[in-house]
């Protein structure tokens, strides 16, 4: 209890203590279902339950064949590869597209601050369905249902919002006096955005572009109403398994998944303290 005031009574360190294990308790209710499926994935028999020789630990009742008949199915194969397709060059247009945004709106000359903002954020506002019927509807009149093309486009819209909020919070810290001091010395405006203004917002942009990819990785509602047979995503598949044939493969798919999910955590919060150790100025 070194770590607690001198000042703390009984109370205040029941409290203290108690509220942690609280939050322990809520986030293990939380993600118990989540890992629950990681052991599932290596049943040998086809159930969605646990069997006696996985409860006693025999290592017969374990087998890798689910992730094998992923693997060898072409159906799970095509929409891994258009999951990362998609994926990628949703997010690579959304960190575009969302940097530009957010270095305008963090300028305080920018007129209509508020309002522009609050129209590059209603992607995430807005019922996800409502947006998929309008995409849907606006798409037809040009021919892009049913394209990789507008498949990216819509994924694209729904990852600049991530982009912009995380760029933005990163450019609060930024010291625009850099900026100016660029100018000073004869850079033209991109110039000094691309030799100074980006290496210390990368952290952030990174983050945005990871948070932009997820959000296309996951997403099954725009995947329903615009993509293709040939479209079909990761989770447009699981979708369909869960309705047409039930196999334990999916919850292969789900294990991986959710290595895919831990590695973008892992890998958002070294950006994270990277960002807290450049604002600081520790080296």
């Amino acid at each position: 209890m070194k770590h607690l005031p001198a000042y703390y009574t009984f109370w205040h360190i029941l409290g203290h203590y108690g509220l942690r294990w609280f939050a322990f308790a809520v986030l293990l209710f939380l993600m118990l279902p989540i890992l629950v499926i990681v052991p599932l994935s290596f049943n040998a028999e086809p159930y969605f339950s646990f069997t006696p020789g996985m409860v006693s630990f025999d290592l017969d009742a374990y087998s890798l064949r689910w992730y094998a008949d992923v693997f060898s199915d072409e159906r799970w194969m095509l929409a891994v590869k258009n999951s990362f397709i998609v994926g990628i060059a949703a997010a690579v247009i959304a960190t575009i597209l969302g940097t530009v945004a957010a270095v305008g709106l963090s300028n305080p000359a920018m007129p209509f601050k508020r309002l522009i903002t609050a129209f590059l954020l209603s992607p995430m506002i807005v019922p996800l369905i409502i947006v998929a019927a309008g995409m849907f509807f606006f798409y037809t009149r040009f021919n892009l249902v049913g394209t990789y093309f507008g498949l990216i486009i819509a994924h694209a819209s729904l990852g600049v919002p991530f982009v912009i909020i995380t760029v933005t919070a990163t450019l609060a810290g930024f010291d625009r006096s850099l900026y100016y001091a660029g100018l000073s010395m004869g850079a033209r405006p991109l110039k000094v955005y691309w030799d100074i203004v980006i290496p210390l917002i990368r952290p952030g942009v990174i983050s945005g572009a990871l948070f932009a990819f997820v959000t296309s990785f996951d997403e099954v509602v725009l995947v329903l109403f615009l993509a293709g047979p040939e479209q079909r995503t990761i989770p447009r598949q699981m979708f369909s398994g869960l309705r047409e044939q039930i196999s334990p493969s999916i919850l292969a798919v789900a294990t991986m998944l959710i290595l895919i999910s831990m590695s973008m955590l892992v890998t958002l919060e070294m950006l994270r303290r990277r960002s807290e150790r450049m604002r600081s100025g520790a080296y």
